[in-house]
């Protein structure tokens, strides 16, 4: 493929998406620093609409932001000297850098890190759809809806004449529609995602700031 082909294709979709995606570049994280590159990251992304790397990198993005919170919760946020912070961070990135989203979850709920709200949705849509839809690549939840027969038509190229024979196809088994589906679900859940993971991030910098006030 030219080059000009990619070049022209980028070009189009920075003019068409930045001023709906520019405001994501536009912010100050006071506790969470270390996401500026993350977010500028996940945000070409959408703009250039690769949205199964976006709902992928916004899968990461959250568990990290889960974990940090926890560590935070547990060193405080304040300045630390250089020479201390091994003894400082060693414990608590020892205890949660490995935790299971489900308990990072439950663990942020319970030390007021996250509403009862925020859990149920993390715990039940985004655990289960974006992050085992697309960090596991297991489509099962995305695709449950989807009726297990599907009329379709099979006809020839080589013999248009030939009347169209009526087939039975499942979807949600069938490689080739699997990858249509989780396109589609993509394009359609990637932008959401990624604005409900970038002002819950805000949300929790907020309650951790007034806990070590």
């Amino acid at each position: 493929m030219e080059k000009e082909i990619f070049e022209n294709s980028f070009i189009d979709k920075l003019n068409n998406n930045f001023p709906v995606f520019a405001k994501y570049f536009d912010f100050n994280l006071k506790v969470f620093c270390e996401f500026n590159t993350l977010i500028f990251e996940i945000n070409k992304c959408l703009i250039l609409e690769l949205d199964r790397a976006s709902i992928t990198l916004t899968n990461n993005l959250l568990e990290r932001l889960l974990k940090l919170a926890l560590i935070n919760n547990e060193t405080g946020i304040g300045p630390l000297p250089f020479e201390k912070w091994n003894d400082v961070f060693s414990g608590p990135n020892e205890k949660y850098g490995s935790i299971p989203l489900g308990n990072s979850i439950e663990k942020c709920k319970k030390l007021e890190l996250i509403t009862a709200e925020e859990k149920t949705f993390l715990f039940d849509t985004i655990r289960e759809l974006m992050r085992n839809g697309f960090s596991h690549a297991d489509s099962s939840k995305i695709l449950s809806d989807l009726p297990d027969e599907t009329k379709m038509f099979q006809g020839s190229f080589t013999n248009p004449n030939e009347d169209l024979k009526e087939v039975s196809v499942n979807q949600k088994i069938t490689p080739t529609f699997q990858a249509l589906q989780m396109e589609s679900f993509a394009k359609e859940n990637a932008k959401p995602y990624f604005d409900f993971v970038f002002n819950l991030i805000f949300r929790m910098e907020e309650r951790l700031i007034k806990k070590f006030e």
